[in-house]
């Protein structure tokens, strides 16, 4: 009997996961059930078992690799040159959002997670390592910030970076559930709240009469 290839068990992996994704955008994942999984995928019990042993099994990868293109975008932005102002890289990142959720994008799933992580502690543990991953790279581009002399030298850099972390939950909640909230007037609110950024001059003291 052939040998299952990798590429075969990976390709049925992820043909599970897309099933789960669009049942748990469509339907919830509190309301979703193994057997909506079943039935979204084409495939038998058996089958989805042999790759997740439970619905919390299939939460914990979709809550793994929910947030696996928007850490890729906000990576290749932090890091490239020239350095993104604030609003550059929050339009940037929003318009990632934006993209990532349709009616059956993963960013749907990312909400639900949040608040299932704070009564399930496996879910936490994949919550915590997603937000973490995120706030780092907002943290390294604080640095990057204060290195070209867009923040002063004594910054709190890891400060700044959980500030800027705090714009992205606000920018999903609002684009999911208002509906009224777009990459470009959010970035433009940015960039009226912000500075405009450059070099960080002294202002020289002035001597009392």
């Amino acid at each position: 009997m052939p040998r299952v290839s990798e590429e075969h068990l990976e390709r049925r992996r992820l043909q599970i996961l897309d099933a789960a994704q669009m049942c748990f955008a469509r339907k919830g994942i509190h309301t979703t059930t193994m057997q909506d999984v079943f039935a979204e995928s084409g495939l038998s019990a058996g089958a989805v078992y042999r790759y997740f042993k439970s619905k919390d099994d299939l939460i914990a990868a979709l809550t793994s690799e929910a947030t696996v293109d928007l850490r890729a975008a906000l990576s290749e932005a932090v890091y490239s040159d020239p350095l993104p102002t604030p609003a550059e890289l929050v339009r940037s990142i929003t318009e990632t959002i934006v993209r990532l959720s349709g009616a059956s994008g993963p960013v749907r799933v990312i909400p639900q997670a949040w608040a299932l992580a704070l009564t399930d502690a496996n879910i936490g543990d994949y919550v915590r390592t997603g937000i973490s991953g995120i706030r780092r790279l907002w943290i390294d581009y604080a640095i990057r910030m204060r290195d070209i002399g867009w923040l002063p030298i004594d910054a709190d850099t890891e400060a700044v970076g959980k500030a800027f972390l705090g714009l992205l939950p606000g920018f999903i909640l609002q684009h999911l559930i208002l509906g009224d909230t777009d990459p470009e007037s959010f970035s433009r609110g940015v960039a009226q709240l912000l500075p405009a950024y450059g070099p960080i001059t002294t202002v020289p003291e002035i001597s009392p009469n």
